[in-house]
C-alpha cells in the first residue's frame, strides 16, 4: 500500500495519503482547507545499501559500483 505525497492547489500545503488501491482510489481532498484542487506531487524512494556479512557496505555487490550489475 503506497503512501502518496500530494500538495493543495489552494493552501499550498504538502500532504501525504495512503492509496489502498491504485484501481479504486479515492477523491482526495486536502486535509487543511479541504479543497479537491490537488497535486500529485514526484515521490523519491529510499533502498537499504547492499551489506556483506560483517555488516560493512558491499560496494562489489552495488550497482554503482563500477562494472556493477
Amino acid at each position: 500500500m503506497p503512501i502518496y505525497e500530494f500538495v493543495c492547489k489552494t493552501c499550498k500545503q504538502p500532504f501525504e495519503k495512503l492509496i489502498r488501491s491504485a484501481s479504486s482510489a479515492p477523491a482526495v481532498t486536502c486535509p487543511t482547507c479541504g479543497s479537491a484542487d490537488v497535486q500529485k506531487e514526484l515521490s523519491l524512494f529510499a533502498t537499504k545499501p547492499q551489506t556483506s556479512s560483517s555488516g560493512a557496505f558491499d560496494y562489489a555487490a552495488s550497482a554503482c559500483a563500477p562494472g556493477g550489475t
